[in-house]
């Protein structure tokens, strides 16, 4: 006779030496204790993990209650477990094993006035920009308040930092992009960062690009210092804790200027979004 197929199919061990009670069991999804260091990410999932404010707080309370809610995973063939859900808890899993010190360290690095250094790290949101400030140095020497106050729009005289920083800004586009701010107050200026949670405050170390803003303590006519700011200008560079700027209407000329990191009549910084 010609050779038939046969849909005969033998058994398995498993099937030989288990119960269907039991085969039926293993399939059911079940709560356990896995080592961390045996949960690999979903590859490339599409969940935000970010070290912020809320994860200090679900940190916290892992610490203090556990895990309430368990991850999903599923067991690969190399025995390790691939992550289905639960990227944020297990985020929290491993800065929980943090010391105390870390934690502190952690919590300071977290700070609203560090947003631009972990924007350029996790992100690639870049807050230094050499562009702007060439801008600025070719204008150092510029007597006068010519270009900037007539470009803004005024038909006199009027206090013309902002108005400076504003036309370098807009040199490079970033008025037209909504990098920085047109603005002819130095308050504007400083509201309009910090409604973007764009500020950190004159204890700072800044880089190249940043806003600098000022409150004089009782020059001229702005008076005493009274946390609002009088003057602004442009970050040209840090260098051994010296803080040196591009300043328009700083004796009534583009100049160079220079202050100490954290110089009390810093009021703090914009920090563009380059």
């Amino acid at each position: 006779m010609a050779g038939r197929k046969s849909d005969f199919t033998l058994p398995t061990l498993d099937d030989l030496f288990s119960t269907q009670e039991l085969r039926d069991d293993a399939k059911l999804s079940k709560i356990r204790d896995i080592p961390l260091e045996l949960i690999d990410d979903f590859p490339d999932h599409p969940f935000k993990v970010r070290d912020d404010e809320d994860m200090i707080q679900l940190v916290e309370s892992v610490k203090e209650r556990g895990v309430i809610t368990p991850a999903t995973v599923r067991q690969k063939e190399d025995g390790r477990y691939e992550l289905i859900s639960g990227h944020r808890r297990k985020r929290a899993c491993e800065l929980a094993g943090f010391e105390a010190e870390q934690r502190e360290y952690l919590a300071e690095l977290l700070k609203d006035e560090n947003n631009y250094i972990w924007a350029a790290v996790l992100y690639g949101i870049r807050y230094s920009d050499d562009q702007i400030v060439t801008v600025a140095l070719s204008q150092v020497g510029n007597v006068g308040r010519e270009p900037y106050w007539s470009w803004y729009g005024f038909g006199s005289r009027v206090e013309w930092c902002a108005c400076f920083v504003s036309w370098c800004a807009d040199q490079c586009g970033y008025i037209d992009t909504g990098v920085v701010p047109k603005y002819a107050g130095c308050v504007n200026g400083v509201q309009w960062f910090k409604d973007r949670g764009q500020w950190i405050d004159g204890s700072a170390d800044p880089v190249p690009g940043m806003i600098i803003f000022f409150d004089w303590d009782n020059k001229g006519s702005s008076g005493p210092q009274d946390g609002q700011s009088d003057h602004t200008g442009i970050v040209q560079k840090v260098e051994n804790g010296i803080v040196y700027t591009v300043e328009g209407n700083s004796s009534d000329s583009c100049r160079i200027n220079q202050y100490s990191v954290g110089h009390y009549e810093i009021l703090g910084y914009g920090v563009p979004n380059y």
